[in-house]
């Protein structure tokens, strides 16, 4: 997209990395980010460093034997804040997930610095439960 705000692009590069390019996903992270899952589930918690989101990230296709997708729908972003929306899916424990989601995201010199995993549905504590 022409005019696109850096941070959006890079939103969007890194939706394109999920579950194909740990390096590239590892790259869009600042050294000391933090990801945040809120709720009491087996993925809920605070991961801290690119080595524990990246192994977070894995967990998620490990915990749906590979079924897990992230289809992003939209993208805001400034020098500062980001938002993406999007769709996740997958197969768990018999259980299917089909719900939008949000991240939250707060940039510093160009990287991912703190995200915030915001369910937009109930179905998500139940899945990951």
């Amino acid at each position: 997209m022409t005019g696109e705000h850096p941070n959006a692009a890079l939103l969007r590069r890194l939706f394109g990395a999920f579950g194909n390019d740990a390096m590239q996903i590892s790259a869009a992270l600042a050294r000391d980010v933090t990801w945040r899952v809120p709720g009491a589930t087996v993925m809920s918690g605070e991961y801290r460093g690119r080595r524990e989101v990246v192994e977070f990230l894995r967990r998620t296709g490990l915990e749906t034997n590979g079924t897990y997708r992230s289809e992003l729908r939209s993208v805001l972003a400034d020098d500062t804040w980001g938002i993406a929306v999007y769709r996740a899916t997958g197969e768990r424990n018999g259980i299917s997930l089909d719900v939008d989601q949000a991240l939250v995201v707060r940039f510093a010199d160009g990287s991912l610095a703190e995200v915030t995993a915001v369910p937009l549905d109930s179905q998500f504590d139940a899945f990951w439960a």
